[in-house]
């Protein structure tokens, strides 16, 4: 009898320790693989670029300019890019704009000519937003809200470019509208003798994400 017991307990001993060697070897599951190898993307903050293209004569010749800073005020990581960059609020001093003017006189003019006449200009907020595969901005100016849709093209999977067209019209702008083509008449005036400032003006970003493990 007490050999039985003694086989059995010895039965029971050589299973355990099977399994217990069984699982210390054992190669982690697909879940747990995943979560180690996993990738989060964030923001370079300070890699972010913001042009424009404002557009003079009835001709609609370009002007090109750009905002030489751009301050994030909340940011977050995502499994992807653009569930990085949802919810990303930003502000832009206006007071940073650069068109790269040859006579120096060009960018005073619209900051007091144009951001001068609208409400609250120190600064351009937003806020970014993705939904259902979609992008677009929040843009607040001249105490309005308003959204813009963006179309983007993505250079990797760390580099986005967005583009989108602002009218002026949707932030209540055309009196700085009417100021600005006022304050520069001879100079937005075409081959037709018409002096024109157009209330659509093109807007593009580049953004650039880093991976963190």
């Amino acid at each position: 009898m007490k050999k039985i017991a003694f086989t059995f307990a010895s039965a029971l001993l050589i299973v355990f320790t099977s399994c217990k060697d069984a699982k210390k070897g054992q190669e982690p599951t697909d879940l747990e693989a995943t979560s180690e190898s996993a990738e989060m993307f964030s923001i370079v903050q300070d890699s972010t670029k913001v042009n424009f293209t404002a557009y003079k004569t009835t001709e609609k010749l370009p002007v090109g300019g750009k905002f030489e800073k751009i301050n994030f005020k909340k940011t977050s990581s995502g499994d992807t890019a653009m569930d990085a960059l949802n919810g990303t609020e930003f502000s832009i001093p206006v007071g940073s704009l650069f068109t790269n003017d040859a006579t120096g006189t060009r960018d005073p003019k619209i900051l007091e000519f144009f951001f001068g006449v609208m409400k609250n200009t120190e600064f351009i907020s937003g806020v970014f937003k993705v939904e259902n595969n979609k992008s677009s901005i929040d843009i607040t100016l001249n105490g309005e809200t308003q959204n813009i849709p963006l179309s983007y093209e993505m250079d990797g999977d760390t580099k986005i470019t967005f583009s989108g067209i602002m009218n002026l019209e949707n932030w209540n702008a055309m009196d700085a509208l009417e100021s600005i083509n006022k304050a520069c008449e001879v100079l937005h005036t075409g081959k037709d003798g018409i002096s024109k400032t157009w209330s659509e003006v093109a807007l593009q970003a580049e953004v650039l994400l880093q991976k963190n493990n």
